[in-house]
């Protein structure tokens, strides 16, 4: 994924603000890591850059 998708995504819970923690990148893309609600402090991974939305309990 890149970091400028966070731009137009938010939460699916609770519609908030996403902050990205990057665990792996390859150059401009985010390959490993979390997306985490601002608001609702749900996460979201990000697995071979991809994020998974889902809500917990359907993951």
């Amino acid at each position: 994924m890149r970091k400028e998708l966070l731009d137009i995504l938010c939460c699916p819970m609770c519609k908030g603000d996403l902050a990205m923690e990057v665990k792996r990148q390859s150059k401009e893309e985010i390959v490993s890591g979390t997306l985490a609600c601002t608001k609702c402090s749900a996460k979201f991974p990000i697995e071979d850059g991809i994020p998974n939305m889902l809500p917990p309990e359907l993951r």
